[in-house]
């Protein structure tokens, strides 16, 4: 498993507004992804280092963002406030994840503006609704050079993560590979006080290091 992204859902500001503030902090441009048809959401991109990106999320006025997990998470998450939806790890096979979990992976799509097609598979969303400390897992079935973080040259790099939750509940759900995948960042786990998952992370920017 690998970090492979984390995502951030607009907030009281549309999806351009939002990654435009963001471009600013980091002194590095998010670039238009595209729509996810079967989600019912749109995208913006921020490739990172080490293979990661960030991705800025809206739903879409779409039945499918009312119908979906993921759809469904961006929405409850923009409802109250905006801000880390949650974050995602990669896997070169699925079916493990499936057994683990108990339950199929969904297909995914996105035309990108140049018009290729990033397809890949996802499972664990209803997990990230239902307990925002823990990540969904997706694995691509596209070319590593078509991944999204390797849309242009990446001038940012995450350097650390305050996560509200426990690590024994993301091996209880994934297995320790979910943690190991976090290995190249330094996690700070928090007792929650309120609602888990990611409370801020730290970037190494063209504008210096930023919390975001």
């Amino acid at each position: 498993m690998h970090l492979d992204h984390l995502s951030f859902a607009v907030g009281s500001k549309n999806l351009k507004e939002t990654a435009a503030e963001l471009s600013a902090l980091f002194g590095a441009e998010f670039l238009p992804g595209g729509a996810h048809p079967r989600f019912g959401t749109i995208n913006m991109v921020l490739p990172l280092a080490d293979g990661q990106y960030i991705e800025i999320v809206e739903a879409l006025d779409h039945p499918a963002s009312d119908k979906a997990p993921f759809g469904q998470a961006v929405r409850e998450r923009t409802a109250s406030g905006g801000g880390w939806l949650g974050w995602c790890v990669s896997v070169d096979e699925i079916e493990p994840v499936e057994h683990k979990i108990g339950r199929h992976a969904v297909s995914g799509n996105r035309h990108r503006p140049d018009g290729y097609n990033l397809t890949w598979r996802q499972i664990g969303v209803n997990g990230t609704k239902a307990d925002p400390q823990l990540p969904f897992v997706i694995c691509w079935d596209v070319p590593a050079e078509e991944h999204p973080s390797q849309m242009a040259e990446a001038t940012v790099r995450l350097v650390s993560l305050d996560i509200a939750g426990n690590p024994e509940r993301i091996s209880d759900w994934l297995g320790e590979k979910a943690i190991i995948a976090l290995d190249d960042v330094d996690v700070n786990w928090v007792a929650p006080h309120g609602s888990p998952g990611i409370m801020s992370a730290v970037f190494e920017t063209p504008n210096g290091e930023v919390r975001l």
